[in-house]
């Protein structure tokens, strides 16, 4: 199990990570979500024991992360814009992490670079990012770690090679209950694949649910009046949206299902709908519920 105990981070005055409490499951895929600046690659690089904290506590297993040699070879941390070492090859990269992780497979680093056609004799730096995002897979699951940390994993990726790399991420967890951390502005590539769902805004970690709790929490609704919309209705609905789309009344409302559709049916509407709700809806209404004006944050 991961934990983060009021964990804080601060630079030059700017508090990037403020008394956050997080925690994630072995085997299971966690989704950070937040809005730009919001603390997510700060964050994620506390977990990977590249930055310190100034405050709380950050344990994998009960043991401290930060200069903890013997837990980061078993993490394996691909950031935004993979690093390789200069001009080495795909191979030659290969060599330096079996030499890091106990747990690296030659065997598997073979037959990934063949799934992917890697040319592994050709300098990694002359390849495209794409191609560089893949080769950081290939030696990310050749070392086979129990806990993987991605920042933007899919960018840069063509749909094929993204449901390739889907695959080989889920049959990690199922097999060897592999712990993957994913952090991402592409919210449908986190809701295909998370289970877990973390909400990080001005460095506070202002939600963090199952997915399923979470879409279970907030239901989109639309509705129409035969003599229009009654005046108690909203009364006494946790609305965190509404729009008019003709006759039509489009509400995005906080709360149980069940509960929401007994008041609803109580008004005798002459249309009622329960919609599906995406992660990107729920995202944008419930940081607009905190009075973040959404603009641009959702690829």
């Amino acid at each position: 199990m991961i934990e983060m105990n009021n964990v804080s981070k601060t630079f030059d005055c700017f508090k990037a990570v403020d008394q956050v409490n997080l925690s994630i499951q072995k085997g299971s895929i966690y989704g950070l979500i937040g809005s730009n600046g919001a603390g997510k690659t700060t964050l994620i690089k506390l977990l990977a024991g590249i930055y310190r904290q100034e405050s709380g506590e950050i344990t994998v297993e009960g043991q401290p992360v930060f200069e903890n040699i013997s837990l980061k070879q078993k993490v394996f941390y691909i950031p935004d814009q993979p690093y390789f070492l200069s001009h080495y090859t795909t191979k030659q990269m290969a060599r330096f992490y079996k030499n890091i992780y106990p747990t690296w497979s030659e065997e598997r680093f073979h037959k990934l670079a063949e799934l992917f056609e890697v040319n592994l004799s050709k300098k990694i730096h002359t390849f495209s990012k794409g191609w560089q995002r893949q080769i950081a897979f290939i030696l990310a699951l050749s070392s086979n770690p129990e806990i993987l940390i991605l920042d933007e994993p899919m960018d840069g990726l063509d749909p094929v090679v993204r449901k390739k790399v889907k695959n080989l991420l889920i049959n990690d967890v199922a097999e060897r209950e592999m712990t993957i951390l994913i952090s991402s502005h592409n919210l449908r590539e986190i809701e295909d694949i998370c289970d877990h769902i973390g909400i990080i805004h001005k460095g506070k970690l202002i939600i963090q649910k199952e997915l399923d709790d979470l879409k279970a929490n907030v239901q989109k609704v639309q509705v129409a009046y035969k003599d229009g919309l009654p005046k108690h209705l909203l009364k006494n609905l946790d609305l965190l949206h509404q729009e008019k789309r003709g006759s039509i009344y489009l509400f995005i409302i906080r709360g149980d299902e069940d509960q929401i559709a007994k008041q609803i049916r109580q008004t005798n509407p002459v249309i009622f709908d329960l919609l599906p709700l995406t992660l990107e809806e729920i995202f944008i209404y419930e940081m607009g519920d905190i009075g973040y004006a959404i603009k641009n944050v959702i690829v």
